[in-house]
C-alpha cells in the first residue's frame, strides 16, 4: 500500500492554484521549480486570468481540469485560502501545500488557521504548511516550493525536516555535498506533522539518516513512534531542538504558535531513543554528512591521520576534551606504519604521516590502510586542508579512492578551517563515498555522534522492573482520596515500591519521640512532621545525629515550640554520598526522573541528568556515568570507600517504576537526599505532591494527556 503521504510528496498529477507569469513571484517560481525537479507527472496551472504560463495550458479553476489531481498547491492570498481549499476538497484532491501565513487582520474566532486545519482534517487531506517553504522530493522527483533556488535534483540518503524556513534554505539550497531524498519545511503542521514526514522517510530504502530542526513536537505520540521505528531500523535521527531557555521559548511562541515544552523531557526522550542532539546548524550538517555515507562504526576508537604535526597535536587535545577515544593500535599495526614512514616520524595513533613529501601518495595510502584495518579502529578520519587545483589534494583523492575499494569502516576527510576553496574536490571525494567535513569542531562533534550511535545500537535493552505485588492497588486507592501524604506515608509508599528507606516512626509528643528513638537505636534524626510543610530544612525543622535522650528532648522542645508537636524519628543512614531524585510529569512525554547531586552538593556541582520513566537499572547506571564530578565522588578515593553503584542504580530504577505507575495521580515526587554508600543506598527523605493539590494551587493543566 502506498504511504498516506504519497499524494502529497509524490503525486501523480498536481495543480498550482495562483500560478502567474509574473517573474520573481511565488506563483511563477513554483512552476519553474517543478519543471526543474524533473517531475514526470501532469502539471496544471490554475488562474482564470491567463491561457498559458511557462509553456503550460492554464485553467480557470480546478473543475476545468481534464483529470483529478492528487495535490493542489495553493499560492493565494490569505483571504482567498478558505475558498481555494473548499474547491480543492470538492475536486477530490488528497493533499495540499499552503504557503500563506493564515493570519488575517480582524479575523473571527476561530481564526483562519483553525478553520483551515479543521476543514482539511475533516476532508482527510495531507497538508504541507501553512506558512511553509514547501518541500523537495528528489527521489520521486517532485518539488513544491514557492521560491527559486540553484539546487539540482540529485537524490541521496538524507531526509531533512525543518521548522525554520531559513535553515531549510541554508541546508537545502547551498551545499551540493548534501544529497536528499526529501527536504521538507512543514510550517505550522496544520494536519501533517514532523512525525508523519519521518515515518514516510523511514519507509524509503534510500534513507540513511534523518535530520530535524524543530521548535516543538506537535504530535507527541506520533513522534515517539517515529523515533522507535528509526531505532528499530538502525537509522540515526539528528535533532537540533530550539527553545531551551525561557526567552527562546517566548520567541518560539510568538513566531509560530509553538509550545516548546520542557527541554529536560526532550533531552530524556532523545536519549532513550538514540536521537542525537546537536546545538548548531554546522554540527547538524556535519553529522548528516557522516551518517549519510551509510557505514557504521566498529568497536574501538578513532584512527586519525595528518599531514601536520601541529594539527595532530591540536586534534589530540580537543578529542580528549570532548571524550573521543583514540584507537589503541596493535604492535602489528605499528610495525606496518614504521615500514612506510620516513625517518623521525613515530608510528602511532593519531599519526602525522608527512615527512618530506616523497612518495606521499603511497605513504598515506599504506598508513591509512594499516590504521583502518587495526582491530581497535572504529572509524578513520583524515585531517587535511585540501583545496582545488592542488596536486597534494589530488594525491589524497587517489589515496582514498584506493582505500574505499577495500574498506568497510567509515572513512572521512575533515578540514581544520571552514573557508577553504575546495568545492570541486569535495564533490569528487563524495563521488567515491568519502564525505568532506569542514571545521575542526564540527568534524569532532560528528565523530562523537557516530560513536554515540554505535554505542546506542549495541546497548542491551531490558524491560523495566515490574511493580511489586499489591503496591499499585494500595497506593492508587490512597492517592485517589486526594489527601496530602505526610513524610511517613511517602516513605511507606517508597518502601512498598521497593525503594529502600530508613527505619522511622512518627511521634506526637516528647515521651513518644523518646520511645521511638530508643526502639530505633541512637543516633537518630528528628524532623518536624507539620502537615503541609514540604521543605523542612528551610523551616529549620531537621536535627541530625542526635546521640541520646537528653539531646533528643532539647531538640524536640525546640521543634515542637516552633513547628508543632508532630515529629518523625528515623535512624541515621550510614555515611555516603547524597543523591537527589525527583520526578515530575511532562505534558507531552509523561513522567521524567531527574537524578543529581543531593543536599548541598546540588548547589556546589550543579550536576543533573534526566530519564523518561520507567527505565531499568542499566539506564540508571548510564545516567550516573553522565554526572561527571558527582560520578567521581561516588567512586570514592582519599580514604573514602566507593559507593555501591549497583545498589544505587537499582534504587533509581525502582523509583522510576513508582513514578511511572502513579503519574496520573502524582504531580511531583522528591527523594532528597538518597544516601549512597559502600553498603548500599537508602532514601532518608520523601515528598509526594498530588496532582490534585498542584492543580488546586496552579489551576488545571489542560495540556496533560
Amino acid at each position: 500500500m502506498p504511504h498516506p503521504l504519497t499524494p502529497l510528496l509524490a503525486p501523480r498529477a498536481v495543480a498550482f492554484v495562483g500560478a502567474t507569469p509574473r517573474p520573481n513571484s511565488p506563483g511563477n517560481d513554483m512552476l519553474r521549480m517543478v519543471k526543474r525537479s524533473g517531475f514526470r507527472g501532469a502539471v496544471y496551472p490554475v488562474n482564470p486570468k491567463y491561457d498559458n504560463i511557462e509553456g503550460l495550458r492554464c485553467h480557470a479553476n480546478l473543475a476545468a481540469l481534464p483529470e483529478r489531481v492528487d495535490q493542489v498547491v495553493l499560492s493565494v492570498a490569505n483571504a482567498r485560502l478558505e475558498a481555494a481549499l473548499e474547491e480543492a476538497i470538492a475536486h477530490g484532491a488528497r493533499a495540499a501545500t499552503i504557503f500563506g501565513s493564515l493570519y488575517l487582520e480582524n479575523d473571527t474566532d476561530p481564526p483562519l488557521l483553525g478553520r483551515i486545519a479543521r476543514r482539511a482534517k475533516e476532508a482527510g487531506l495531507a497538508v504541507c504548511g501553512g506558512n511553509c517553504m514547501g518541500f523537495y522530493n528528489d527521489e520521486a522527483p517532485f518539488w513544491a516550493v514557492g521560491f527559486p533556488a540553484p539546487r539540482e535534483p540529485r537524490p541521496g540518503h538524507i531526509a531533512f525536516i525543518s521548522h525554520s524556513g531559513s535553515i531549510f534554505g541554508a541546508i537545502g539550497h547551498n551545499d551540493p555535498r548534501f544529497r536528499f531524498n526529501i527536504c521538507v519545511s512543514p510550517g505550522q503542521e496544520l494536519v501533517t506533522t514532523v512525525a508523519d514526514y519521518m515515518d514516510y522517510a523511514l519507509d524509503l530504502e534510500s534513507t540513511r539518516v534523518i535530520g530535524l530542526f524543530i521548535e516543538t513536537v506537535r504530535n507527541p505520540a506520533g513522534f515517539v513512534a517515529a523515533l522507535e521505528k528509526a531505532a528499530r531500523r538502525g537509522i540515526p535521527v539528528v535533532v537540533l531542538k530550539v527553545g531551551r531557555t525561557a526567552e527562546a521559548a517566548r520567541m518560539a511562541l510568538g513566531h509560530s504558535g509553538a509550545l516548546t515544552g520542557d527541554d529536560a523531557a526532550h533531552d530524556a526522550l532523545f536519549r532513550r531513543h538514540g536521537a542525537l542532539r546537536v546545538d548548531t546548524p554546522d554540527e547538524l550538517g556535519a553529522a548528516l554528512l557522516m551518517f549519510a555515507q551509510g557505514r557504521r562504526c566498529a568497536a574501538g576508537g578513532l584512527a586519525a591521520v595528518f599531514d601536520s604535526g601541529g594539527e595532530c597535536e591540536m586534534i589530540t587535545d580537543l578529542a580528549h576534551e570532548m571524550g573521543i577515544p583514540f584507537a589503541q593500535i596493535s604492535d602489528a599495526t605499528r610495525c606496518k606504519l614504521a615500514q612506510r614512514l620516513e625517518y623521525g616520524l613515530e608510528p602511532r595513533n593519531p599519526l602525522d604521516a608527512w615527512g618530506t613529501g616523497r612518495e606521499f601518495v603511497g605513504v598515506f595510502r599504506d598508513c591509512a590502510k594499516a590504521l583502518h584495518d587495526d582491530p581497535d579502529t572504529a572509524l578513520l578520519v583524515h585531517f587535511a586542508d585540501i583545496r582545488d587545483g592542488y596536486y597534494i589534494s589530488e594525491g589524497y583523492l587517489e589515496v582514498h579512492a584506493a582505500l574505499m575499494k577495500e574498506s568497510a569502516k567509515p572513512v572521512t576527510l575533515a578540514t581544520n578551517y571552514t573557508q577553504l576553496r575546495h568545492d570541486d574536490q569535495a564533490q569528487r571525494f563524495a563521488a567515491i563515498g568519502v564525505p568532506v567535513i569542514d571545521g575542526t569542531t564540527p568534524a569532532l562533534q560528528a565523530i562523537r555522534h557516530m560513536l554515540e550511535y554505535r554505542d546506542f545500537l549495541s546497548r542491551t535493552h531490558s524491560a523495566p522492573l515490574s511493580v511489586p505485588a499489591g503496591a499499585r492497588e494500595i497506593w492508587r486507592k490512597r492517592l485517589g482520596e486526594k489527601r496530602a501524604l505526610d513524610e511517613a506515608e511517602s516513605l511507606a509508599m517508597f518502601a512498598d515500591y521497593g525503594v529502600p528507606v530508613v527505619k522511622h516512626r512518627v511521634a506526637d509528643g516528647q515521651a513518644e519521640a523518646a520511645q521511638a528513638a530508643f526502639a530505633l537505636g541512637y543516633p537518630v534524626a528528628l524532623k518536624t512532621a507539620k502537615p503541609g510543610l514540604l521543605h523542612k530544612t528551610d523551616a529549620d525543622g531537621v536535627r541530625l545525629n542526635i546521640g541520646g535522650e537528653p539531646a533528643l528532648r532539647v531538640a524536640y522542645a525546640d521543634l515542637a515550640t516552633r513547628l508543632g508537636p508532630r515529629v518523625l524519628v528515623s535512624t541515621m543512614a550510614a555515611a555516603g554520598v547524597e543523591i537527589m531524585l525527583g520526578a515530575s510529569v511532562d505534558s507531552q512525554f509523561g513522567p521524567v526522573v531527574v537524578i543529581g547531586a543531593g543536599g548541598v552538593l546540588v548547589e556546589m556541582l550543579g550536576s543533573v541528568t534526566h530519564e523518561l520513566a520507567p527505565f531499568d537499572a542499566a539506564a540508571a547506571r548510564r545516567a550516573l556515568e553522565r554526572l561527571g564530578p558527582l560520578r567521581k565522588i561516588l567512586a570514592g578515593g582519599r580514604g573514602r570507600a566507593p559507593s555501591d553503584l549497583n545498589a544505587l542504580s537499582l534504587l533509581i530504577a525502582k523509583f522510576s517504576v513508582m513514578a511511572a505507575d502513579l503519574a496520573d495521580l502524582v504531580a511531583e515526587i522528591d527523594a532528597n537526599p538518597i544516601i549512597a554508600g559502600a553498603a548500599g543506598a537508602v532514601a532518608v527523605d520523601a515528598v509526594v505532591v498530588l496532582r490534585a493539590a498542584k492543580e488546586k494551587r496552579d489551576g488545571p493543566d489542560d495540556t496533560k494527556g
